[in-house]
């Protein structure tokens, strides 16, 4: 199951964007960029920059999300995204001997799909364990015929057996990562990601990013989401056609969020 938590954001994110958005319109000094900067300025200052398309400022402000229980095709996908940092669960130096995936609901809701590919997983699982043990036993002689210690060399082995071994893995394969973006990647993370012709598994993984940041920084993100929720579908003939339910369930999320 996935699961997404904030573990960290910048304090105070919208005041620093408009602290930020302050010194380019104003002749303020950095002593004195947080005086007088109230709620209401803030909120100001935030929708100035979004009438005026001005971006730049909204970086100032990061997030710092856990995620696990996503596949590493997910994992393909979000790296694409270049402004952002990641840290990944390795398949290098973590064995997986508990064996996890993601199971696409196209295939969960088609049983004989449903039992080749659970049938597949099984199979997968039990060759990658396999080929990790004939790798470290092979290795452990190697380096024990090179004069090692045993303990020493079946340590050593086992990092290279993982190496090696992580290569029959499957795309469905569960991992583990934290993903830090400011606020102008999340903007873009989430028009991009949020958007219905975006693959199941990260439109899902940005909707509940989504969720978790605008209660943080709502005037931030007040027109984020699909792009239909604050302009025109751009996906020209392959619009999904359903861009009132889009923004309604947008407004509902926020709503939810008691901003």
């Amino acid at each position: 199951m996935m699961t997404v938590r904030l573990i960290a954001h910048t304090p105070e994110p919208e005041k620093v964007v408009a602290a930020a958005a302050k010194l380019c319109y104003s002749d303020a000094h950095i002593t004195d960029l947080l005086d007088g900067l109230t709620e209401e300025k803030t909120a100001k200052f935030l929708t100035m920059l979004s009438d005026l398309g001005h971006a730049s400022p909204i970086e100032h402000a990061s997030f710092t999300f856990g995620i696990e229980g996503v596949s590493r095709t997910l994992l393909a996908q979000i790296t694409r995204h270049r402004i952002a940092s990641f840290s990944v669960q390795s398949q290098r130096y973590v064995r997986l001997d508990d064996f996890r995936y993601v199971v696409p609901p196209e295939i969960e809701a088609i049983p004989e799909a449903k039992e080749a590919f659970l049938a597949s997983m099984e199979e997968d699982a039990k060759r990658y364990l396999d080929l990790a043990h004939k790798l470290e036993e092979g290795h452990t002689a190697r380096l024990m015929a090179e004069g090692m210690p045993e303990k020493q060399a079946r340590a050593k082995a086992s990092k290279q057996a993982n190496e090696d071994a992580r290569f029959v893995l499957p795309n469905a394969c569960e991992t583990k990562m934290v993903v830090t973006m400011n606020a102008r990647s999340l903007q873009n993370f989430f028009h991009l990601r949020c958007c219905s012709r975006a693959q199941w598994e990260i439109r899902e993984l940005a909707e509940k990013m989504f969720e978790l940041v605008y209660p943080v920084a709502p005037h931030i993100f007040a027109k984020s989401g699909p792009a239909c929720v604050s302009g025109p579908c751009p996906e020209g003939k392959m619009c999904c056609g359903k861009t009132a339910e889009v923004r309604a369930k947008y407004a509902s999320i926020k709503e939810a969020a008691g901003v």
